[in-house]
């Protein structure tokens, strides 16, 4: 592969918008990732995971950081992302994968707002390569926002509940 034909694959990934492309042919071997520009003055939060009951293949580091700077929120609000108050725990998804509410269609779901969840009671199921990853609650409380819908792809790291632990107004 050429100079001329990289430059124009590179061209044809960013007009895409895909973030990473590998290819091989014969012993030449190309790989392409791109990831999400920085925005100035955005506070970076820190992530509180819940962790899957089920083990799922483990994701490289380069691949999971790229997903994370590219998660989309579910509430159509502004791109800076919503503001959590401080004293909200927030459950992100440790997972690319779907997002189910409930253990089967037609089943209610795990939880609803306003429920109160204990740590480890499961709040949803992540689907991730015909796994099902139960997601628990690390923190005892008060569901206060649900962020995702019932069938919805998610990212690693999107923010799936907001939670009120318990003994805090």
């Amino acid at each position: 592969m050429n100079q001329k034909e990289l430059k124009e694959l590179i061209e044809f990934l960013i007009e895409k918008d895909i973030a990473e492309f590998e290819l091989e042919r014969g012993d030449v071997k190309v790989r392409i990732k791109r990831g999400a520009e920085p925005v100035a003055g955005a506070p970076v939060p820190v992530p509180h995971f819940a962790a899957p009951r089920t083990r799922a293949a483990q994701i490289p580091a380069a691949e999971t950081a790229a997903a994370a700077a590219d998660a989309i929120e579910f509430d159509a609000l502004s791109e800076a992302g919503p503001a959590v108050a401080p004293n909200l725990q927030v459950v992100r998804s440790p997972i690319v994968g779907t997002y189910y509410e409930a253990p089967s269609p037609g089943a209610p779901p795990f939880v609803k707002v306003g429920d109160t969840v204990e740590v480890g009671q499961v709040l949803c199921i992540v689907e991730a390569m015909k796994l099902m990853n139960e997601i628990e609650a690390d923190v005892a409380g008060q569901i206060v926002k649900k962020l995702v819908a019932n069938g919805q792809p998610i990212e690693y790291g999107q923010e799936l509940f907001h939670i009120r632990p318990a003994g805090q107004g």
